[in-house]
């Protein structure tokens, strides 16, 4: 029986970060993480972006990890098909040799073969085995695993709960980076579009597409058509949507052969039936059942040129109260139907919003403001998401949490510039997700589907800084004399207003973008450090006018 109840005496917990390659491993080290996690080529939830699929890589990868006294875990957390079982252990014993801190784990029968033929492993179980109670976290402990990593879903009372029943098994909490849609990443959008499966680690984010949301009408069996009016937008066809959809489970069924504009309700169906466009079909059979009256959408009296989203959540929002129990929200009374940019004709139903054309699309998990709870709480390692994403984004997120944890653990109060800090990181709005409840529309990104940072542009990289001070910079975007530059470092930020520069020798104004190098003086003690132009004012109101999101 595992024991629960040994008391916990709270540590400083481990900054964990991304690295998909060697030179955000070492950005991540420089700007203070403790760890990074990569993917194991092949069996990791990150296909794309990933360096480490030359075995060299990753093995050089671990030894200067190790040598800097820091640790480096593998991802293998697939959930894999039978096919690739065949290969997995003759795969894995390799990157078993290069001696990784621990692998990153979900599928319960590669934990047990890993277990069976290498005892001593460490392994951590990935938050795709959704972790939720503190009795999974006692059955895991009981299966050899060193580290839970807890589900996204949980609340920080929760952690803490979890952490008070079981204090003597590591814990890992997510702080930071992209949030699915789907429930712990069990989503099937990618694989309806594109075959991609996301639990097979090509995931092609099919929720952040481009979806527009046109207003529609339903019929007594529950089909849905544009509701009159809406060609005025330039949207037609047959009126109806088209369901490849309902070859879901739970739709029409396999085999249900549609063209664009054809329509099933989710009731069921035969396999094999074959419907031409324009033919509504129902649970009672093929046939064109009644549509209700326009009248039944509530359209502004303006009509549908009136429709102004904005104003109708502001005004539902006012009298609803989000989650514990609460009434229907009002805009759930609603039809509508989406259409994915890239397949005209081809309609959806969903409940939601004319305005909010990402209505899938969640914003990114920032819990910097809740780090101080998880260090009294006491969790073990803070983890943050991106092993695609970018130097820049690893070396600033990784900055602002080190600051942050070390603030917590010494009992100085957050500092609130570590938020203008992550500001300039590209993200698509931020939430602190699932720790904190709050009302269901703030987890929502309701207006782009991109990252934006709405405050800086990452410049450039100090390579190196001879004694007079003058930084030779790897250029990554273009800047020039004028600009004010932010020097992001560990041993502290500053803004320059840039006076000089030279490329090969001779002064410049300008340098050019990606792949030159460039000199500018001014960088004493900042070898290494990022530097970031600040968008000017005019930059930032056109980035508000095309995002609709200010940088406050």
């Amino acid at each position: 029986m595992v024991s629960c109840f040994k008391k916990y005496n709270m540590k400083k917990p481990e900054l964990l970060l991304p690295a998909g390659g060697l030179e955000r491993m070492r950005t991540a080290f420089f700007f203070g993480a403790d760890a990074v996690y990569a993917g194991q080529p092949r069996y990791s939830l990150r296909a794309r972006n990933n360096e480490f699929v030359r075995y060299e890589k990753m093995h050089e990868a671990i030894t200067e990890a190790h040598a800097l006294g820091k640790k480096f875990y593998v991802a293998s957390n697939l959930l894999p098909h039978n096919s690739k079982l065949r290969t997995y252990l003759d795969d894995l014993a390799p990157i078993m040799e290069l001696k990784p801190d621990a692998f990153i784990m979900a599928d319960p029968g590669l934990i047990m073969k890993v277990k069976e033929r290498w005892p001593d492993a460490v392994i951590h179980l990935s938050v795709q085995a959704n972790t939720t109670n503190y009795w999974g976290v006692q059955f895991w402990q009981k299966m050899g695993i060193s580290r839970i990593i807890l589900s996204r879903e949980l609340s920080l009372d929760e952690i803490e709960e979890i952490r008070q029943e079981c204090p003597d098994m590591e814990l890992e909490v997510f702080v930071h980076g992209a949030l699915c849609i789907a429930y712990s990443g069990r989503c099937l959008l990618s694989g309806y579009f594109n075959q991609r499966d996301p639990n097979q680690g090509t995931c092609t984010n099919s929720c952040r597409w481009d979806y527009k949301v046109l207003p529609a009408v339903e019929s007594d069996a529950g089909d849905a058509r544009l509701a009159p009016g809406a060609e005025r937008f330039g949207f037609g066809g047959g009126g109806v949507y088209s369901t490849d959809v309902c070859n879901s489970p739970g739709g029409a069924g396999a085999g249900v052969s549609r063209s664009a504009g054809e329509v099933c309700s989710t009731g069921g169906g035969d396999a094999g039936v074959s419907h031409s466009a324009g033919v509504a079909y129902s649970p009672g059979g093929v046939g064109s059942p009644e549509v209700r009256s326009s009248s039944e959408f509530r359209v502004p009296d303006a009509g549908l040129e009136g429709f102004d989203f904005n104003a109708m959540r502001e005004e539902a929002d006012s009298k609803f109260a989000s989650v514990g129990g609460a009434p229907r929200h009002p805009l759930a009374d609603n039809v509508y139907l989406l259409e994915e940019g890239n397949r005209p004709g081809q309609y959806m139903p969903i409940m939601e919003d004319e305005h909010g054309t990402y209505i899938m699309n969640s914003k990114d998990l920032r819990a910097i403001e809740q780090v101080e709870r998880l260090v009294k709480i006491g969790v073990d390692s803070l983890k943050v998401e991106g092993r695609t994403k970018s130097m820049y984004y690893v070396g600033r997120v990784a900055n602002a949490y080190r600051l942050a944890i070390d603030d917590a653990v010494a009992g100085r109060p957050f500092n609130p510039e570590l938020l203008a800090d992550l500001q300039n990181v590209a993200n698509r709005g931020y939430t602190p997700g699932f720790l904190e409840r709050h009302q269901t529309q703030d987890y929502q990104n309701y207006l782009h589907g991109y990252s934006v940072s709405r405050l800086s542009q990452f410049a450039g990289v100090v390579r190196d800084v001879d004694d007079d001070g003058w930084a030779t910079v790897e250029v990554k975007n273009r800047f020039r004399v004028g600009d004010k530059l932010e020097v992001i470092h560990p041993s502290g930020n500053m803004v320059i207003v840039l006076e000089a520069m030279e490329i090969d020798g001779e002064p410049t104004d300008l340098a050019p973008g990606n792949g030159r190098e460039a000199r500018i003086p001014g960088m004493h003690g900042k070898n290494g450090a990022l530097l970031a132009r600040l968008l000017s004012e005019g930059e930032r109101e056109r980035l508000v006018k095309l995002t609709g999101v200010s940088g406050e």
